[in-house]
């Protein structure tokens, strides 16, 4: 593309809005940037930047042309990480982030054992946008429209109970009203989700009637504050299934199907030898993550 270096500058200038702070991000000087703008501005018979004080501001022109400017380096930039990728064999993928820090990091180490293959997570929840994130695929809980047409692999289907610390249980288990709900800022309607399907028991309709609550910005804070015996959480396996495991929480009332269930997200089925591998190993590790619907007991105790 003819001016390749001219469009470059204009970009990195468009979003300092000053030619000094172009040319130092550039390495470049401020006659450099200025020269370039120029040629650019002669090329397209356009002018694009106005003075005002010591800054510059787009014209009507210049904030359409930025608009183009960054399409194209982030179309760029998306290419050169999968390029990279290609290189080092690694495999970039979103979590949850719970799920990343509660049960699939823990894991991780073994996959990496067993196939030699380097997973770089990044976590978030919700929408993703694989082109423009450079990743390869996306584990979400499936509560959110997607607006991709990508290819999904159901994981595991979701369980959910309340979950607390052995020693929290014996202190409160004779009056549930004195109990403390554990929620997250980022599901606040999980409590009442659970209540609506349970809501024929006895233990739903006490702690409906609640008035002790605690809300913390994610769901793994909830889940610390319910294993140092802050209160009562809402699990969600498998984000508790280690923590059952080991007898840190319990599950006083069960679990139940929640009507959501985790999803891979990937750009299409043929997936390479890497990918594969990885799905193949994350949806056997997951198979194995199903929750005791009875209550679970403390450990060591009847």
């Amino acid at each position: 593309m003819r001016h390749l270096k001219a469009f470059h500058v204009f970009h990195v200038a468009a979003h300092s809005m000053s030619y000094s702070e172009a040319a130092e991000k550039l390495n470049i000087t401020h006659g450099a940037v200025s020269k370039q703008i120029k040629v650019l501005e002669s090329h397209l018979s356009q002018t694009l930047f106005y003075k005002q004080g010591r800054n510059v501001c787009l014209t009507k022109e210049g904030e359409l042309l930025k608009g183009y400017t960054e399409q194209a380096f982030q179309a760029l930039d998306t290419g050169i990480q999968k390029l990279n990728r290609l290189n080092n064999h690694a495999l970039e993928v979103s979590c949850e982030p719970t799920l990343t820090m509660r049960w699939l990091m823990p894991r991780l180490g073994d996959f990496y054992a067993e196939s030699g293959i380097d997973v770089r997570l990044s976590t978030a929840g919700g929408a993703v946008n694989l082109d423009v994130t450079g990743l390869d695929m996306a584990i979400r809980r499936d509560d959110f429209e997607l607006t991709e047409s990508y290819e999904q692999t159901p994981l595991v289907e979701e369980w959910v109970g309340p979950v607390c610390s052995p020693e929290y249980w014996q202190k409160i288990k004779e009056n549930l009203g004195d109990m403390k709900l554990l929620h997250s800022s980022t599901r606040l309607d999980a409590w009442e989700h659970w209540m609506s399907i349970t809501k024929d028991t006895i233990d739903s309709e006490v702690l409906s009637q609640v008035a002790i609550n605690q809300t913390f910005a994610h769901f793994y804070f909830c889940f610390q504050a319910a294993v140092d015996g802050l209160g009562i959480a809402l699990g969600s396996y498998p984000l508790v299934a280690d923590d059952i495991e080991r007898g840190s929480l319990i599950a006083p009332f069960g679990f139940v199907p929640s009507g959501h269930q985790y999803i891979l997200l990937t750009q299409d089925s043929d997936q390479d030898d890497s990918g594969h591998l990885f799905v193949t190993w994350l949806k056997s590790e997951l198979s194995q993550c199903v929750p005791a619907i009875e209550p679970t007991p403390p450990k060591g105790k009847s």
